[in-house]
């Protein structure tokens, strides 16, 4: 990085006695978005994960760095509120061997949900810190959905349109019946309700009395009343009965889900209208005699769902529910996750090139060298990675997942998922396993659908997991929790003491959550399974891992109101889908500016590869980093892992554009083709005229000619002249040269001579000597005509009458007259 944005190359004096103010200095206001106001701003406040320096702002929805010399966006320094899972005070002394005149740090540590650990430096005694810390206390802690940015941003133009009229239509797709045509009008007056064989689209809960957290309308077994519908519904947990989430279209085959039963710590409590609900699912495969098997899986770990019993709750007994099978799959709680994640987080910035604390991994520990083979150091770090978890949990879901997509594949048998409240580990084993059976979820609308049903609908509550307001009553009371006790983080600091780091304990913090025990990274562990998948499975996907990145900013981020509340009856209570703006439209906005080029986009996706199921074996079930996502502030440069899918991408980029140019040029030649032709037309067209008119030349010539000899059967002298000063004695001439004059003529009539239209040609006619023939025709025109003439012979002073040349029998020839004039030489014979 330029020193001249580093710590020690600032100028502290000029910051001394700078007063914090929330005014917009110029050129920042076109940083900021629509309806983003700038509440506290810092100056000379220094990124130490990086060692750059800038002008720090709070806004009303974000923390904003802008870099001091750039005055660019520092993109590891700037994060959406509501992304920051809590932040903390440091103090950080000047190490011994430093001048004593280097000033001492005062550090805010802000931990991002989105692996991200920043650590912001401010000069003492200027009270910056103590400002941004407060409005980050107060903003980063809204106790009422209004208080969000998205809600004063509003929709501006990513309205949203009715998802319920989504979900009716993802509904009859899985039905088959996507030709039929859904309204708000009809979803308004419950007029959507339709079946096929075997299964219904149900309004019973249209008015969410019957289950508060599942959506308005349910796919139910066709021959089960909506009264059997109500009395099952009491028999779960927070009334979320058996219902369909997807159905195979050919087998009738299902995936069902619901929350656990009350079966109570005997496991003896039964409910008919539940027993008979469940085993509907099975209905009796095509062609067979026996009824299809039942699959009840619970998400839980086995012991945990006994300890639940205790409580009321359990799991089903197979011999209640006939044709079925119970499997627990042992995959741990929203507790343990976030626990996974936080040591995760820690993990990365711990061994990253990018440390909170500013320092380099390979410095971290001077124990070992690269010389002496001493590696120790590295193997610890590998050690530390499967120490957090995370990657084992991943596993987890996505063999569960497998083997439920399998059992629906390859037996037609239907399975039921659950787990305690039937909204967290159901919904990423449901929604994921439905990833793998349908190639449609794979798709940019699909995968839309998929979400909206699964996780929207169904309820998952993403304001308690994101640590957001919901809509009903919260607490005002200052939750203020000790950095371990806060998210379970592991007790070592990214702000490492061991490392040498001279960090003090923390002085303050705040969690970001208004529950912490709430909060948990469910939904992005689900995505990180999908992105998994798409690593596996590169042609099956039509969206990339690129995608999956900005999907998960945007929600992280709240920028629109599409993963708000706890359920659809909130977001309809608090008129989301109208106050704010919606992300799918956004999304779609930012591919279609580039069409398929768009990073979005997967180079690779192929559909008629992968057109069916996806089952990916056991073997292939080892789950790693995802580097687009978990490494991209920790190592911004390994970051990409998908180099070659970069490389792909720019070399498909410069194929389209070669292909463009070809095109172009393509046309562009047609385009001469097509001029060429018509000029060779249009020469045909001359070269046409040009015959015709030396043929009319010729004609002329000899017209001109026999007129030539005719005159001069009398005895007299032709000369032609134009008005160009030519003439020429065509008497005087010899045979040959008479001949090269005749070819002369013609060139120059192609040249353009004769096509002058003003051009005039004279002949003049004169006789060659003084006497009277008395047998010619002229002595005879003129011994009956001229006035002169008398029987003693001519009285004409000057010369005799038969003097061509002279006024009284003298004429001009014009050209277009003899041109007109039709002479034959067989007239006067041959010469």
């Amino acid at each position: 990085m330029d020193g001249t944005g580093s710590w020690d190359a600032l100028d502290w004096t000029k910051f001394d006695e700078q007063p914090m103010s929330a005014s917009v200095p110029h050129g920042v206001a076109e940083l900021l978005m629509e309806a983003e106001e700038v509440l506290v701003q810092g100056i000379g406040v220094v990124l130490v994960n990086t060692d750059e320096a800038g002008t720090l702002y709070v806004t009303n929805f974000r923390l904003l760095l802008v870099s001091e010399g750039s005055r660019n966006i520092i993109g590891l320094g700037t994060i959406p509120l509501t992304v920051i899972e809590k932040f903390n005070k440091h103090k950080h002394s000047s190490a011994p061997r430093q001048s004593d005149k280097s000033p001492s740090k005062r550090l805010l540590q802000v931990f991002g949900k989105d692996m991200r650990i920043i650590v912001y430096g401010f000069r003492p005694k200027t009270k910056q810190r103590h400002a941004v810390f407060d409005a980050l206390w107060r903003y980063t802690r809204p106790t009422l959905l209004g208080e969000l940015y998205t809600f004063s941003c509003g929709p501006s133009k990513f309205n949203n349109s009715n998802p319920k009229v989504r979900l009716v239509k993802e509904y009859l797709r899985l039905l088959g019946k996507s030709s039929f045509n859904v309204s708000d009008s009809m979803i308004e007056d419950g007029s959507f309700s339709v079946s096929n064989e075997w299964w219904r689209i149900s309004a019973v809960n249209s008015n969410y009395s019957m289950c508060a957290t599942y959506p308005f309308s349910l796919i139910v077994p066709k021959f089960i009343s909506d009264e059997e519908v109500m009395q099952a519904s009491t028999f779960r947990a927070r009334g979320r009965l058996p219902v369909i989430s997807w159905c195979h279209p050919g087998t009738g085959a299902v995936l069902a889900r619901s929350s656990q039963p009350f079966v109570g710590i005997m496991m003896n409590m039964r409910n008919v209208a539940d027993e008979k609900l469940v085993a509907a699912l099975c209905i009796q495969v095509a062609g067979k005699e026996s009824r299809r098997k039942l699959y009840i899986t619970d998400a839980r770990p086995k012991k945990n769902a006994l300890a639940n019993g205790a409580k009321g709750g359990g799991s089903e007994s197979s011999s209640n529910y006939s044709q079925s099978e119970v499997v627990f799959f042992g995959i741990d709680n929203i507790h343990a996750m976030r626990d996974s994640l936080a040591r995760l987080r820690d993990y990365l910035d711990t061994h990253g090139s990018t440390s909170s604390d500013g320092m380099l991994s390979f410095l971290r520990d001077g124990g070992w060298t690269w010389g002496k083979g001493n590696l120790s150091s590295m193997s610890a770090s590998v050690s530390t990675l499967g120490d957090s978890g995370w990657l084992s949990h991943i596993q987890s879901v996505l063999a569960g997942s497998v083997w439920i997509a399998a059992r629906v594949a390859l037996e037609s048998s239907s399975v039921l998922v659950h787990c305690s409240d039937g909204w967290d580990r159901t919904t990423q084993l449901v929604s994921l396993a439905s990833l793998l059976l349908d190639p449609y979820y794979r798709t940019f609308k699909g995968f839309q659908a998929l979400i909206e049903k699964d996780w929207l609908a169904f309820g998952h509550p993403f304001s308690d997991r994101m640590g957001l307001p919901t809509v009903s009553a919260i607490s005002n009371a200052p939750v203020e929790l000790s950095r371990q006790s806060s998210s379970g983080i592991i007790s070592t600091s990214p702000l490492r003491i061991h490392s040498g780091s001279a960090f003090s304990t923390p002085v303050g913090s705040s969690f970001h959550a208004q529950n912490p025990s709430d909060y948990s990274p469910i939904f992005l562990q689900w995505v990180d399974c999908v992105s998994q998948l798409l690593r596996m499975y590169p042609c099956a996907f039509e969206f990339s891992s690129a995608f999956l990145v900005d999907f998960l900013d945007c929600m992280l981020s709240c920028r629109f109101g599409n993963f708000l509340c706890n359920s659809e009856k909130e977001r309809q209570q608090s008129g989301i889908y109208d106050a704010c703006g919606c992300m799918w439209v956004y999304l779609n906005d930012l591919r279609a500016s580039e069409g398929l080029s768009h990073a979005h986009h997967n180079i690779f996706y192929d559909p008629t590869k992968h057109e069916g199921v996806l089952l990916p074996p056991a073997a292939t079930l080892a789950p790693t980093i995802w580097p687009q996502f978990h490494l991209r502030w920790a190592c911004p440069s390994e970051a990409q892992a998908g180099e070659v899918e970069a490389h792909c991408r720019t070399m498909t980029d410069k194929y389209a554009e070669m292909q463009k140019a070809k095109e172009m040029a393509e046309a562009k030649s047609k385009e001469l083709t097509i001029r060429m032709e018509s000029l060779a037309a249009e020469l045909q067209k001359d070269r046409r005229l040009y015959s015709s008119a030396v043929e009319k030349a010729k004609q002329a010539w000899r017209e001109n000619s026999a007129i030539k000899r005719a005159l001069q059967s009398l005895g007299c002298k032709v000369q032609f002249s134009g008005n160009a000063s030519r003439a020429s004695d065509i008497e005087s001439l010899p045979t040959e040269t008479r001949q090269q004059s005749l070819h002369s003529s013609l060139r120059e009539y192609e040249g353009g001579w004769l096509t002058d239209e003003k051009m005039d040609l004279s002949v003049s006619i004169t006789h060659m000597d003084g006497r009277v023939h008395s047998d010619s025709p002229v002595n005879k025109l003129c011994e009956n005509l001229c006035p002169f003439r008398t029987g003693e012979g001519c009285k004409w002073p000057d010369a005799e009458c038969a003097q061509v040349g002279s006024q009284f029998v003298g004429f001009k020839a014009n050209f277009d007259a003899f041109d007109r004039l039709s002479i034959h030489e067989c007239y006067f014979g041959s010469k």
